[in-house]
């Protein structure tokens, strides 16, 4: 049972072009504050914050949790900006020499992240059988020259680590002696099964360590200054959240969490557990779609900053269109996006008293939306107008047909701010369309509501036990680990389950995935 002084949630996301926050008591939208987002990001989450809690009236004291979902972290990483260099180790015996770490990550990432690279004798067989001994001294000897490199954050994965990680573990104890006070990131943490995938996903968060402790520090200290003393979650890529404390040791499970947040927003907010959810913000537009009110996962590796990963991430079709959006081309060639005046459209576009057009320009000015001042678009060339709203309907017409999974026409969840570029009366592919109450600011009510979760991914061995047997197991495996996350006991459950028999493998092996969640456990 929550403590009645502690009704209150706030969900903040932050966006290319605004940061939002929510109020929510239990499951009603209170108020929200939008500002524009800074290039510091925290400023603007601290005025999204402020903002909020101003035009609700509320206490702080009466907040129990505050969720953030940022994109700072994925942003460092595609500007390669903030990052720190890694020390890789790889446990892996005489296998895997002929693909060493970070092969296929592109060119100029690789010079940045980069800081020292070892191959060492360890790892394991998918049996989770050694395919050689953890060898302790190479280890060490590896730390010595790690320290004198002055390196702060290790990187150790290790073969088939998710079947078996007790090589893993073994070397970040090793490493923890040797260099105290370093970062270490472990895959089988990190990643699934797929070396190189699970690998670079460790890297990438090693690699952001530094910048998360940061980060969450500054969050931290912008609660202290408004006098919220509650806990602080972020936002996490399957749309759950994850304390601070495990933010700042996996930076990487944060990178979608916009378009996550979205859509468990147009969940909520629609009713809707199976839809098409278009989330158009001022700079970009991100389709993904509903399973079990839930974003459905990639099934297979995604690849962020030029760099193959293979950790939970939505599948989510992403481009640039949004409302601050470019208009370039005269009609009837007429080209919308994807550069973007992004947070400054209060100040460039038509509609606000600017000199550059932009997608919400022509939203104005064919009678999709009531915004800024109309007359100043009025003077628009009919067919530039036309062009243009044809156009963007087009990118995302095609964009949900993408998403699709038949032929059929889907119900579509029509959220965000730059949602009144598209005439939802006339859009093909959708059964219906919802543009739910509060659609403006989805992504921030989807952090508000977010759930914690709890996955198991990994190889058994069917040996003295059946499938049925395993896969109870697993299934515990899950509950327990959500709850020890921070989940309800009482309210988890089981959302997802996977096994698929490796016919290729002899012990009669089947690969598990089970997922939990539960509501947060707001004391």
């Amino acid at each position: 049972m929550s403590n009645p002084a502690n009704r209150y949630r706030i969900g903040i996301d932050v966006g290319g072009t605004n940061t939002d926050a929510v109020v929510m008591e239990d499951r009603a939208v209170v108020g929200f504050g939008k500002r524009a987002t800074t290039g510091d990001v925290t400023g603007g989450v601290v005025d999204a914050l402020s903002g909020a809690l101003t035009e609700t009236g509320i206490d702080p004291a009466a907040v129990g949790a505050v969720m953030i979902g940022t994109t700072h972290f994925v942003n460092a990483v595609v500007q390669r900006r903030y990052l720190t260099r890694v020390a890789v180790l790889r446990l892996c015996g005489p296998a895997t020499h002929s693909l060493p770490p970070m092969v296929d990550w592109p060119p100029d990432l690789r010079d940045v992240v980069s800081g020292y690279v070892a191959l060492l004798p360890g790892g394991v067989e998918y049996d989770g059988q050694p395919l050689v001994e953890l060898d302790e001294a190479a280890l060490r000897a590896a730390c010595a020259e790690i320290r004198a490199l002055g390196l702060t954050s290790v990187a150790i994965s290790s073969v088939f680590s998710p079947v078996t990680a007790a090589h893993e573990e073994r070397a970040a104890e090793i490493v923890a002696e040797e260099l105290p006070g370093v970062a270490i990131s472990v895959s089988h943490k990190v990643g699934r099964l797929g070396l190189l995938e699970r690998e670079n996903a460790t890297i990438m968060n090693a690699c952001l360590r530094e910048l998360g402790a940061r980060t969450l520090a500054a969050f931290r200290q912008a609660m202290t200054d408004l006098g919220l003393k509650c806990p602080l979650y972020l936002a996490q890529n399957d749309g759950t959240l994850m304390t601070a404390d495990f933010a700042e040791q996996f930076p990487v499970f944060t990178f979608a969490s916009g378009p996550t947040n979205s859509m468990r927003g147009a969940a909520f907010l629609s009713g809707l557990q199976e839809a098409v959810v278009i989330d158009i913000g001022g700079t970009t537009t991100d389709i993904g779609a509903l399973t079990h009110g839930f974003p459905r996962e990639a099934s297979v590796e995604v690849e962020v900053g030029g760099v193959r990963t293979n950790f939970r991430m939505p599948d989510v079709l992403s481009f640039g269109l949004g409302g601050g959006s470019l208009v370039l081309g005269a009609a009837p060639d007429v080209r919308v996006g994807p550069l973007s005046v992004g947070y400054e459209i209060r100040t460039k576009a038509h509609i606000f008293g600017g000199d550059t057009l932009t997608a919400s320009d022509l939203a104005v000015a064919g009678g999709l939306a009531e915004l800024g001042d109309a007359s100043r678009v009025a003077g628009l060339d009919a067919g530039l107008v036309a062009a243009g709203l044809a156009f963007m309907q087009r990118r995302v017409e095609e964009a949900v047909d993408r998403m699709k999974l038949s032929r059929d026409a889907v119900p579509v969840v029509l959220v965000g701010g730059g949602s009144i570029l598209i005439d939802s009366r006339q859009l093909k592919g959708a059964a219906n369309v919802v543009r739910p109450p509060h659609y403006q600011v989805a992504n921030a009510v989807g952090a508000a509501i977010a759930q914690i979760s709890g996955e198991v991914d990994r190889v058994v061995a069917l040996e003295g036990q059946t499938r049925e047997q395993a896969l109870a197991l697993v299934k515990r495996e899950a509950v327990e680990r959500a709850i020890a996350a921070g989940a309800d006991p009482e309210s988890v459950k089981i959302v997802d389950v996977e096994d698929i028999p490796l016919i290729y493998l002899p012990s009669n092996a089947i690969r598990m995935r089970v997922k939990a969640v539960g509501d947060l456990h707001v004391r």
